[in-house]
């Protein structure tokens, strides 16, 4: 049986994906899912750095504004969802392309990538979570950093689910969580054309700089402050960069200056830290826009995706 034809282009914030990946639709007839966790998220438009209906041209967009900000969404439900989009639009004589910045949640769909039921304990699970109510998240993060740092490294604190689900498969099988990561098929489940855009450091982070002080000029301190207003906190979508910076000035912690230039240097890290995970755990075909004419490399990535799916 013959595999599903999938594009994914992936890269760091600001590189440019948005505009090829429309262009791109355009070109094959195909339609875009978006591969951001975060843009998931009802009334988190500018900051997740969303395309505009006005942007579209047209292309029909996959989970973008699927969830509120107050729900939780795995990369597990990501896998599942993105899965039956890709199957949904191929079977209507489509191209699936995949675009975002969210490495395991791309890794998870386009490979043999199982969550895991191992390690399942109801009764260890009820028990952390009632340890968290007593004693706070704390505590058990204090925890998983003794039995599995790396775990501990990649899961954010606020996260209570992963954090708990951490400790309850080491407690339960004794193994890290992180092992079992690890030990994951790398079998390619799509007939894949892997894209990932790079720019040269210093022209990135410029534009890194400007997309932030773009974003602010579009109303992004009003489309927090509204979420801010609403009590909602503690989530994970507040987690996202581009609101956790705000929150800290509405609540008085940082000056609005300061808020803008912790946003621009979280979203330069950020970058580096997407590079690093693309680099480290995939096979990517990477196209530098730096220099040559966007036209001519526009062709080039046109060239290699016919060649490679045979589209």
């Amino acid at each position: 049986m013959s595999k599903e034809k999938l594009v994914v282009i992936i890269g760091p914030t600001a590189v440019g994906k948005t505009k090829l990946s429309i262009e791109l639709a355009k070109k094959f007839n195909g339609e875009i899912i978006s591969g951001d966790s975060m843009q998931i998220y009802r009334s988190m438009d500018i900051g997740t750095a969303k395309v505009k209906p006005s942007e579209m041209e047209g292309i029909i967009h996959h989970l973008i504004n699927c969830k509120e900000p107050t729900e939780a969404y795995s990369a597990a439900e990501f896998q599942h969802d993105v899965r039956a989009v890709i199957h949904d639009i191929t079977k209507r004589g489509k191209l699936p392309i995949i675009v975002g910045g969210t490495g395991l949640y791309i890794q998870s769909v386009i490979y043999d990538y199982h969550f895991s039921d191992r390690g399942s304990n109801e009764k260890v699970r009820q028990e952390l979570e009632k340890e968290v109510e007593l004693k706070g998240i704390e505590v058990l993060m204090d925890r998983l950093k003794i039995l599995d740092p790396k775990s501990a490294e990649k899961i954010h604190p606020n996260n209570h689910r992963r954090v708990i689900r951490a400790l309850e498969v080491y407690i339960t099988t004794g193994k890290p969580m992180s092992d079992f990561m690890e030990e994951q098929e790398d079998e390619l489940l799509y007939d894949l054309a892997l894209i990932g855009l790079t720019l040269e450091r210093e022209l990135l982070y410029s534009r890194i700089n400007q997309r932030v002080d773009q974003m602010v000029d579009e109303g992004l301190f009003q489309e927090v402050r509204s979420l801010y207003d609403k009590g909602i906190r503690d989530v994970q979508s507040i987690q996202a960069i581009g609101y956790k910076e705000l929150y800290q000035y509405f609540d008085g912690f940082i000056s609005y200056e300061e808020s803008i230039e912790l946003l621009k240097r979280n979203s330069r890290r950020y970058a580096k830290r997407q590079l690093t995970w693309f680099r480290n755990k995939m096979d990517v075909n990477w196209f530098d826009l730096t220099n040559e004419a966007y036209e001519k490399k526009f062709t080039e990535i046109i060239q290699y995706i016919a060649g490679k799916l045979n589209v």
